[in-house]
């Protein structure tokens, strides 16, 4: 019975992650994409950026009816349901012929993509010991994140080797196959049925009341889902708990954190980094996709001693995310003020310092527990991961608009200064969002040192 309750919980867990690495490969999957998404459609830059903009609406406004979801439904029900709205958008997507058809697609992934990370967390929670969850949650998002590398080199081949409606018919395939192994392979917790024995009427195929009551305090150990249950039945209204924390300082405070360490990276990563390497900087598609590899690679690098830095020096942990930032700044004013092309070498330390942002931006969660009330603390983690996918989304926008006001709004006319403009706006978000967490920090300061806790 041991070895049987083993075997399941690393299926339950392989599955998961797989489910969330195509997750990641069907939001990255116009990242090295842009300039044939460009000419396949025939639209201009801010035509393009739309495409991923309402993407991401669709990823942050789901945060929370998600959570309501995951905690009435299950986490199996929610990945199964996340799947199939993926596999459904990227088979429209390779088939649309007009604009409208390929940002509706866009809005399923995007709706599908905000169902599978909180049940991935969920699921781990559920299924391994308290000591083991910090350990298993780092090595699933790094190897989720490797769905980005997938989506940079590999996808891009497909594509270009046979067509665009077969390789977004790949991918929806993959998805739809992910989905009906969530069927057959998810349940929430040891002794509970996956979906298929729901349907089929058929009992548990093991039940351990000793492994659940194992694990089950696990569920704590989790920022993401534990705080969950006060949007159900049991809540006393969204809007109420929305109030209260956003007049706390802290809560702002993760707010901008998130979004200074988050929003350049995405940008880059999942839209803006190919045009500007090859058609601003005028490299070539491998050293965009080098690049962009280098910044997934520190990111999956870095993550793994991110979590003993910021431990260690707790105290100092928002000056450090501040530090990340700034540096971060710091490298894209050199880049962009450049005289002519920067050389590769230069961008390969900004792709660097950009992927120890994502790892550095789980500053913005940790805040979030020293300040949100433990009710409202999945409301209040929502509110900050908001923050890295509403930066994104607003840049990806008034980049693609500046590229068009310049007249160099497509691949025939990109060129070197219009895009070092356009990405410049980045250093105005940048220097505001900073700006913001050094006001907002010494309120947030003395909140928690009234309450003996350092922040």
């Amino acid at each position: 019975m041991a070895k049987g309750l083993m075997q399941m919980k690393w299926l339950v867990w392989a599955v998961g992650v797989l489910a969330y690495v195509l997750a990641v490969i069907n939001r990255s999957s116009f990242a090295a994409l842009g300039p044939v998404a460009q000419e396949h459609f025939g639209v201009d830059a801010t035509v393009l950026s739309s495409f991923i903009t309402a993407q991401l609406v669709v990823y942050a406004m789901a945060q929370i009816p998600v959570g309501v979801v995951l905690d009435r439904w299950g986490a199996p029900a929610l990945v199964t349901a996340g799947m199939v709205s993926m596999s459904i958008g990227q088979f429209l997507l390779g088939n649309a012929e007009t604009v409208w058809g390929a940002v509706l697609a866009r809005l399923l992934v995007g709706m599908g993509d905000a169902c599978i990370f909180v049940s991935m967390i969920r699921l781990i929670s559920e299924w391994f010991l308290p000591r083991q969850i910090p350990v298993v949650n780092q090595i699933s998002g790094n190897i989720g994140q490797m769905g980005q590398v997938v989506a940079v080199t590999p996808l891009v081949v497909l594509v270009q080797t046979t067509s665009w409606q077969t390789g977004f018919t790949v991918l929806a395939a993959l998805c739809l196959l992910c989905a009906v192994a969530a069927v057959f392979c998810l349940r929430d917790k040891p002794q509970q049925q996956t979906i298929f024995q729901k349907i089929t009427h058929k009992p548990a195929s093991v039940s351990s009341k000793s492994f659940h009551s194992t694990v089950l305090n696990a569920r704590q150990s989790s920022p993401i889902t534990e705080a969950l249950p006060i949007i159900g039945p049991n809540s006393s209204g969204i809007a109420k708990a929305l109030k209260s924390l956003l007049k706390r300082p802290g809560i702002r405070m993760a707010f901008w954190i998130h979004l200074s360490l988050c929003f350049t990276v995405f940008n880059f990563t999942l839209l803006w980094g190919t045009p500007f390497i090859t058609g601003g900087l005028g490299y070539t598609e491998a050293n965009a996709a080098f690049l962009i590899t280098t910044i997934i690679v520190t990111l999956l690098v870095f993550g793994f001693f991110a979590g003993s830095i910021l431990r260690r020096f707790t105290r100092y942990r928002v000056h450090i995310a501040v530090g990340v930032a700034t540096i971060n700044q710091i490298l894209w004013a050199i880049v962009l003020f450049f005289p002519g092309t920067p050389p590769l070498w230069l961008l390969t330390v900004l792709a660097v310092a950009l992927g120890t942002g994502g790892p550095i931006s789980m500053v913005a969660f940790d805040v979030v527990r020293s300040h949100a009330p433990l009710t409202q603390r999945g409301v209040a983690t929502a509110i900050a991961n908001m923050g890295g996918y509403t930066g994104t989304f607003v840049m990806m926008f008034v980049v693609g608009l500046l590229l068009d006001i310049q007249g160099a709004g497509n691949p025939e006319s990109y060129a070197l200064q219009p895009f070092k403009n356009a990405m410049m706006a980045q250093l105005v978000f940048g220097v505001i969002s900073i700006l913001v967490i050094c006001w907002e920090y010494p309120k947030a300061k003395r909140y928690l040192n009234s309450k003996g806790v350092y922040l």
